[in-house]
């Protein structure tokens, strides 16, 4: 045998292949925390647990998206090593639009072995817990079902084997699962009861998270706020229904393979909920070859079921039974609850089994008549079109007389002859002046009035030269002279204005003359023995009554005077 004279060359790639083998096994895998709840229910506070940020105390501040994502790294307890890459998905509501986003982003097909949903639920809105859970629980079964391609259906074979036989190997006795549970093997195991583990096909852990759960022992007597809210009634009672609803509670997560925790603004509360979920994330797989044990976790649970403490309440899947539920509260039949929800997700059960749903009983518990209290609709007003609403009103005012102000102007002419009519000064009733005070006041003068009782009455009055006074050839002899009548207004209906035809402007002139007559003639019988005072005023004796209708004293006008 000759040796060959040139080598075999090396196999190509050489470096990539060991580059990739390298990196293969160094390599961060994936894991993924989907929340589920409402709007206001807590989901950012249990995020920022998971992610391990600060969070307020309201989530006011924190803006939802369509859909959220965060990331952080998960570390070992010596925070050397990295043992995987978390990624915290949030939908900030139950509506399909949003939830039509998250198999785009978190496929089933890669993640589901991965992955661990948190439906959250509210405390200071009980009576929405059975409709929300049938709302979350039903669409993760829909999402976990994906395309219903063979290679899923298989994925979701394996996860479900996984979860139930983490489900038969939970040892309350010991916590501690960083050894292989239990010692015995796969054929002794003991098989779950009856109605447990009967849904979640796809076998996706899930905890099913209570937020505000100190407010359920508060001192008010509401739980709730704003339009929703319900009234607690006495403590007994009240006691009584809460822990009803834990039961309720209880059952659906034995029939899920699901987890049970209340949590609160303590951040005690809240690491335990992230230990748990990470515990539950590092969930080993069963093999063959390792005759059904569970591999070594990371996080192991070191937390003791409590379910005595209403505001901390834990219940581990695989922790929890028919006989421990029952024993809570006598009276709570788990089998009527286990087939109300039966027909509540599936109505052709109804046929087989009648009875009511688990909604209607879930009100009978909370107190149907106590529920939540929603504010009452405001009616519906409909506005009336803008022309009908201005042409109702016009038609309503244009019968008013005295809607348009004018009116009172157009009829003044007619009414200028009348007596009781009061006149308007200026242009916009007549060219002349309508006073019937004045005329009044004439009246009562000619009517008897005694002007010298006038000037006694009036002790200051002003004494005036008869050369300070313009004199005019239209005045009238003086009233007290007994000679003529002062003339009074034309424009008015009186005797006086037809009698001697003077204008308003003298009649006004021939009154105040009169005034001026009388005080001089009381100043003068004062001063009588001086000849100057006696020539420079037009004193007269005192007038006698010169016809009948000029007697007696008129004692309205000598108040008048005085005033």
């Amino acid at each position: 045998m000759s040796r060959q004279s040139t080598p075999s060359p090396p196999p190509q790639d050489l470096w990539s292949s060991i580059l990739d083998s390298v990196s293969s096994k160094r390599s961060i895998p994936s894991k993924s925390i989907l929340i589920l709840g409402e709007q206001g229910s807590g989901r950012s506070t249990i995020a920022s647990a998971l992610l391990q940020k600060q969070h307020g105390n309201t989530e006011e501040h924190v803006h939802d998206f369509a859909l959220g994502y965060q990331w952080t790294d998960v570390r070992d307890d010596a925070e050397e090593d990295t043992l995987a890459r978390l990624s915290v998905f949030t939908v900030p509501s139950s509506s399909p639009p949003y939830l039509s986003l998250i198999p785009r982003f978190l496929p089933p097909k890669s993640s589901l072995p991965n992955t661990v949903a948190i439906v959250v639920l509210d405390w200071t809105r009980p009576w929405t817990f059975l409709e929300q859970l049938l709302v979350w629980l039903q669409w993760l079964e829909r999402w976990a079902s994906g395309d219903n391609s063979r290679e899923l259906d298989i994925l979701k074979e394996e996860t479900r084997e996984r979860l139930q036989s983490y489900l038969q190997h939970y040892n309350a006795t010991s916590l501690d699962q960083t050894s292989p549970l239990p010692h015995t093997s796969v054929n002794t195991l003991l098989p779950l009861e009856s109605d447990v583990f009967t849904h979640n096909s796809s076998g996706i852990p899930i905890i099913i998270a209570c937020t505000k759960a100190d407010l359920i022992d508060d001192d008010s007597d509401l739980v709730g706020g704003g339009n929703n809210i319900m009234v607690k009634g006495k403590s007994e009672q009240w006691e009584e229904r809460t822990d009803g609803v834990m039961q309720v509670l209880r059952t659906i997560c034995m029939k899920y393979g699901a987890a049970l925790f209340y949590t609160t603004q303590q951040p005690t509360t809240l690491s335990e909920l992230r230990h748990y979920a990470l515990h539950l994330l590092f969930m080993q797989p069963t093999s063959a070859t390792s005759e059904g044990a569970l591999g070594r976790n990371p996080f192991p649970q070191s937390h003791k079921p409590n379910t005595l403490d209403r505001d901390r309440i834990f219940v581990p899947a695989g922790w929890d039974s028919w006989g421990k539920i029952q024993i809570l509260r006598d009276n709570f039949e788990y089998k009527v609850w286990s087939e109300a929800w039966e027909r509540e997700i599936d109505p052709e059960k109804q046929n087989e089994s009648p009875g009511p749903g688990a909604k209607q009983l879930f009100e009978t518990l909370i107190g149907g008549n106590q529920g939540p209290r929603k504010a009452s609709l405001t009616p519906l007003v409909l506005p009336v079109p803008e022309q009908n609403f201005l042409s109702k009103n016009w038609d309503e005012n244009s019968k008013k007389p005295d809607r348009d102000p004018r009116t009172s102007f157009r009829n003044l002419q007619d009414n200028m002859g009348t007596a009781t009519h009061a006149g308007i000064v200026g242009p916009l009733g007549s060219s002349s002046f309508s006073l019937p005070t004045v005329e009044r006041a004439l009246s009562e003068m000619e009517g008897g009035s005694s002007l010298s009782a006038d000037a006694r009455r009036v002790p200051n009055a002003r004494r005036v030269r008869v050369s300070d006074v313009p004199s005019r050839p239209l005045l009238s002899p003086s009233p007290m002279t007994g000679s003529s009548r002062p003339p009074a207004s034309p424009g008015l209906s009186s005797p006086l204005g037809s009698a001697t035809g003077q204008t308003q402007h003298e009649v006004l002139q021939t009154f105040f003359q009169s005034l001026l007559t009388s005080n001089n003639r009381s100043g003068a019988r004062q001063s009588a023995q001086s000849p100057t005072n006696v020539s420079a005023t037009t004193a007269s004796p005192e007038p006698q009554p010169t016809s009948p209708g000029v007697n007696g004293t008129n004692l309205e006008h000598e108040e008048r005077l005085e005033n």
